[in-house]
């Protein structure tokens, strides 16, 4: 039987006070997930925030978590 991957999403509220930012910012990296999905079946991957993202930085945050899940892709892995 074989399961899809999920995908997890981490944003604490140190790391963005307001719910909306982080709602913001989670919807904006499922687009990018979403984009990738067929890639992305054999994989669990847990996105997580550490640091302290401004309301005027989501777009940049979404942008470094496409740029990983492309090097994900991208790597010769088992």
């Amino acid at each position: 039987m074989h399961l899809p991957g999920r995908i997890g999403y981490v944003i604490s509220g140190k790391a963005m006070p307001r719910a909306v930012d982080r709602n913001r910012l989670r919807r904006r990296l499922r687009e990018t997930v979403r984009t990738s999905r067929p890639a992305l079946e054999t994989y669990d991957v847990i996105v997580r925030v550490k640091r302290s993202v401004a309301r005027g930085e989501i777009a940049d945050a979404a942008a470094e978590g496409a740029a990983l899940l492309r090097k994900l892709l991208s790597a010769d892995l088992p």
